[in-house]
């Protein structure tokens, strides 16, 4: 195979750089002028001690210290105290922690300036196009300058906004996240994948069977709702999906018609709603499209449902063995996640002095944007990391164990 010489002492395949349209050398990045000021690498979460700020915290943060949540997924949420997030993100936390904090809700694009015990900084929260309210975030100090995306895609999708990060061009660091950072996670047009969906659908109901999708209720299930809206099918959603439904409608996206599924068969499901009652001698939601979490496909309730077919939506089912794992018929490749080639277009587009990356293939993706001449490392298998440029973590991770993680540990994909 012939070999585009990108980097020193490594090299991608001539393939993947014409098809990604990549130059075979960047120019050296020129040192900064001003002392930047450090941050850290703990638990998953990028920490700026002086500015008493965190992204992405696991652990609760008190009163003294900011907290910005990227999105709603429960791997990115804690109960802080004090919470920057946009106000869908805000809505979504409310439905699913509860609680009291104190909310800075940010519009998207709307720069805000705060003061932290080592001096002032900018907050702007940047359309991410990972979920409803999904953002990525740039930090700005007089030491410099910080993306960071959390969770994220290029791709559009009608259950969110799309992604947006002009004015983070040319930042001197970039934290991603590289969940699917490696050459065979490529995903096909979503269009294609829709198509493929409503065979699967349309195939099991002519067949007497209940076709039920498993997509993760935040995220996955509204877009798979967006994806059936005009297709002249009925939709009944889990419980679960109900309430956080309702917030995308009330956001202005648009689900299409569905109804409530009414897993016992008693007539009033427990979130209100359309309740379906089975026809009698029948089961319950019968000649309806489910959609529910991947956790209904053990749950006694399938029992109840008489002859179905299952499918999971993940980024995960580009790997042949993702429908045998996932012990279902049939798996398509729809996630909320940038794929290889989005990555790399991203931090091309970005053009950031230093690249981190984090999650899934970091390792390997790190290693692919040295070939290609950027200055990056990965931020794995440590706890703690204190970063500036001239500081580079040397943690390695084997790509199997990402994978690992990947599959296990970000069940949003």
């Amino acid at each position: 195979m012939r070999a585009c010489v990108a980097g020193r002492g490594s090299s991608l395949p001539w393939c993947v750089c014409q098809a990604l349209n990549l130059p075979a050398h960047r120019p050296s990045i020129a040192p900064m002028n001003s002392r930047p000021r450090p941050f850290r690498f703990e638990r998953g979460a990028v920490h700026f001690p002086e500015l008493a700020l965190w992204l992405d915290a696991h652990d609760s943060r008190g009163p003294k210290e900011w907290a910005v949540v990227t999105h709603a997924h429960s791997d990115h949420i804690a109960r802080h105290k004090r919470v920057i997030l946009t106000d869908p993100t805000a809505r979504l936390l409310r439905q699913r922690l509860g609680g009291q904090r104190e909310e800075c809700v940010l519009r998207f694009s709307e720069r805000r300036q705060f003061s932290g015990p080592g001096g002032d900084f900018a907050l702007t929260l940047l359309p991410a196009g990972h979920i409803l309210g999904s953002a990525m975030v740039l930090v700005e100090w007089s030491g410099g300058s910080l993306l960071y995306t959390g969770d994220f895609r290029l791709r559009p999708s009608p259950a969110c906004e799309p992604c947006d990060f002009a004015v983070a061009r040319g930042c001197d660091w970039l934290v991603m996240e590289t969940t699917f950072g490696r050459p065979e996670y490529v995903f096909p047009p979503t269009a294609l994948v829709a198509d493929e969906l409503l065979r699967f659908c349309r195939a099991a109901l002519a067949a007497g069977e209940t076709p039920v999708l498993l997509g993760w209720t935040l995220g996955k299930a509204q877009e798979l709702m967006c994806l059936l809206a005009d297709s002249g099918l009925r939709v009944a959603v889990h419980e679960a999906v109900l309430p956080l439904a309702r917030i995308y409608e009330q956001c202005g996206v648009r689900l299409g018609a569905y109804e409530a599924l009414d897993c016992a068969g008693l007539g009033v499901p427990p979130s209100g709603g359309s309740a379906v009652r089975p026809p009698e001698g029948g089961t319950p939601n019968a000649g309806r499209v489910l959609i529910c979490p991947p956790t209904f496909a053990q749950s006694p309730q399938r029992a109840a449902l008489g002859p179905c077919r299952l499918a999971v939506a993940t980024g995960w089912a580009m790997e042949s063995s993702c429908k045998y794992r996932s012990g279902v018929d049939a798996a398509f490749p729809l996630s909320d996640h940038a794929d290889f080639h989005e990555l790399i277009e991203f931090v091309r587009q970005v053009r950031p002095r230093r690249v981190f990356t984090t999650h899934g293939f970091a390792t390997a993706f790190a290693a692919t944007l040295r070939d290609l001449g950027f200055a990056a490392e990965a931020l794995v298998a440590a706890e703690q990391l204190t970063l500036s440029l001239g500081v580079a973590p040397t943690a390695v991770e084997s790509p199997s164990t990402a994978a690992r993680k990947g599959r296990e540990g970000r069940p949003d994909a």
